[in-house]
């Protein structure tokens, strides 16, 4: 049997999808950019997530690639650089919405508390437009 070319997702949205995201940590990096703030290597490497170095360059290269992140040197510092999240990483903020909701639903661990749970649920696009203005207040995007 063939395997299947993963570069030719053939129209079907959940593959090309997951082709985009791929695993947890890309999904756990565009969380620490959207709601952290991360925008530094360092920064994703202190989350606590226990992400390896290579894993992370190469989910951060990927992410740039699927251009859900950009590269761009500091203004500060310009050896240095920052990831920021792109309009394409702005549009996943209702999907990512729409976990925390269903984790608070299905996951007794959640730290998402279910007043928060149901705020998002009941005005999901105030939620979003709440997350893209602390996004351009921090600077990014």
């Amino acid at each position: 049997m063939t395997r299947p070319n993963y570069d030719d997702w053939s129209g079907c949205p959940i593959r090309y999808s997951m082709g985009v995201l791929g695993d947890r940590w890309s999904l756990l990096i565009l969380r620490d950019v959207i709601f952290n703030g991360y925008a530094r290597y360092g920064e994703f490497l202190e989350s606590g997530e226990g992400i390896s170095t290579t894993v992370l360059a190469d989910r951060l290269a990927r992410l740039e690639q699927n251009e859900l992140l950009i590269k761009t040197p500091e203004l500060e510092d310009a050896l240095r650089t920052k990831y920021l999240i792109t309009p394409k990483g702005i549009d996943l903020i209702p999907v990512i919405l729409q976990f925390i909701i269903w984790a608070e639903k299905y996951d007794k661990n959640t730290l998402v508390t279910p007043s928060r749970a149901a705020e998002i649920s009941a005005d999901p696009e105030a939620a979003r437009v709440n997350l893209i203005k602390k996004i351009t207040d921090r600077g990014g995007f």
